[in-house]
């Protein structure tokens, strides 16, 4: 029984070291979104961090314009980072986990 409990936790803990270095890594997975009609483009980690943003010079003068295209660009860039993490950290700790009843419905 303690052989077996031991064995959990060290498990455990080997999850939780792959679940940082998982973390890590989406540091360097870049995204990139276009906003409606190509007039901005957000590129960014998949750990949602916003590395870049670039604007057509033509929204500079139109600033209702400029901030709903940004709205939309951001949300769609974040929305597609949040799946990519997701995905990626779901991936790492069911890997790692025991084989608990109901446990896929938690980490979902």
């Amino acid at each position: 029984m303690f052989g077996d409990l031991m064995g959990m936790m060290g498990k455990l803990r080997e999850t939780q070291e792959k679940v940082k270095a998982t973390k890590k890594r989406l540091d360097s997975v870049t995204l990139k979104e276009t906003g409606p009609g190509g007039d901005v483009e957000v590129v960014l980690t998949a750990n949602r961090e916003i590395r870049e943003i670039h604007l057509a010079d033509h929204l500079l003068n139109d600033k209702e314009h400029l901030v709903d295209a940004l709205v939309i660009a951001l949300n769609q860039a974040l929305e597609k980072a949040g799946q990519v993490h997701d995905a990626e950290l779901s991936a790492v700790a069911r890997e790692g986990m025991p084989n608990i009843p109901g446990l896929d419905s938690f980490l979902k």
